[in-house]
């Protein structure tokens, strides 16, 4: 059986790097949205949460993920035909009408400049074949990316229900979603645009949409973002920016209902400022960890050399945050022992959640004692 030494190097983050000024903030407090998280783009860490795993509706921030789909499954140049079923969904609309033909890219920047429910619905039916199609690829898509709290039924995040749950998510997971919609080059594209003209092709209707994100304007840095509105779901909002080299997501769900309308654009600055102020750039981990040789028992050798490929994290840190080193490996090993053989793992941890894993192996092969080896040995030892 194997011996394991678990050797723990643990240090405050302040320590390491005392020449950095930390404007260190209480965190948030009396925020007004049911559920809220600031997420740290790059690395998919939560910052700050409130209730962040409590599933509740998300209203049209429903449609980021109603893009990346479409982005991902479907040319922007291709050619949309409306339904009945399209243009019948309810305000917010384009009004398109049944029978009228669009460039799907045109609907893409209608569905997310002025979250119109009728463009969402068209672009489901053209990309899905069905709008149940389409909520399929969109639940296929949030389990991809590890989102299992988020169920999609509709593709313009009107309230629904049906036998397997209700249209849902979390504020992590929508976070989530958006840290994998800001790696898509077109998706921020779309999303920043002012305004955007198109008309149908035939030519006989146009059309001017203009942004009504008003994050974009307000906080230097500010990268994309979407707002959602339903009576279940209240005002809701995802949104990222970048500043400082820092990216920050921040998601928020049931921030207030008619009358609370700037509730989200509060909660949204609040978040990004304590993310800004309190987090700064830091890397951990080491280059190298030095490691006693194990001892192998029945060897033809009496130890093996261990090794850990092992690396720094860049990560965004604030000042109490504690990190350890955790080395978990075997002071024996039994025969044989092959080379590249994992035996271990070294542990990168960071309050006590693990932020990186590395394995331990061994260096070289010991092949194990036998009859005629030990043979050998003794005649050697006589000639």
């Amino acid at each position: 059986m194997k011996k394991r030494l678990i050797i723990y190097t643990s240090v405050f983050l302040a320590l390491l790097a005392p020449d950095i000024s930390v404007r260190a903030q209480e965190e948030p407090e009396n925020l007004y949205a049911r559920s809220a998280v600031l997420m740290d783009a790059d690395t998919g860490r939560i910052l700050y949460e409130k209730n962040g795993e409590e599933v509740l509706p998300m209203a049209s921030t429903t449609k980021i993920m109603t893009l990346l789909v479409t982005l991902e499954n479907a040319d922007l140049e291709g050619t949309v035909t409306v339904s009945s079923y399209a243009a019948s969904m309810p305000d917010v609309q384009l009004n398109i009408r049944e029978g009228e033909r669009y460039r799907l890219k045109d609907l893409c920047y209608s569905m997310m400049l002025e979250s119109h429910n009728d463009a969402a619905a068209a672009i489901a039916e053209h990309v899905g074949g069905s709008v149940e199609g389409f909520a399929s690829m969109m639940n296929q898509k949030a389990r991809d990316l590890g989102c299992y709290h988020t169920y999609f039924i509709t593709p313009n995040g009107l309230d629904a229900e049906d036998e397997h749950g209700v249209h849902s998510t979390t504020a992590e997971d929508l976070a989530r979603i958006m840290r994998f919609c800001m790696q898509n080059d077109t998706f921020l594209s779309i999303t920043r645009e002012p305004s955007w003209n198109f008309t149908d092709l035939d030519g006989t209707r146009s059309f001017t949409v203009n942004n009504k994100n008003a994050f974009l304007n307000m906080m230097e840095g500010a990268l994309t973002g979407k707002t959602g509105f339903t009576n279940d779901a209240g005002y809701c909002y995802v949104g990222a920016l970048e500043r400082e080299g820092k990216r920050l997501i921040v998601a928020l769900l049931a921030c207030g209902w008619p009358g609370n309308r700037t509730w989200k654009w509060s909660d949204t600055q609040t978040l990004m400022n304590y993310g800004l102020d309190t987090y700064h750039h830091e890397t951990i981990g080491e280059e190298m960890i030095r490691m006693e040789p194990a001892a192998v028992q029945d060897g033809r050798k009496e130890s093996v050399e261990l090794r850990a490929d092992i690396g720094t994290v860049q990560m965004l840190l604030k000042e109490d945050d504690l990190f350890r080193i955790e080395t978990d490996r075997p002071s024996e090993l039994q025969a044989p022992v092959e080379a590249g053989e994992i035996v271990g793992t070294v542990a990168y941890y960071l309050n006590n959640e693990i932020v990186d894993i590395f394995p331990v192996y061994a260096a070289e092969t010991v092949q194990k004692i036998d009859y005629w080896w030990c043979l050998n040995r003794i005649l050697q030892k006589w000639i």
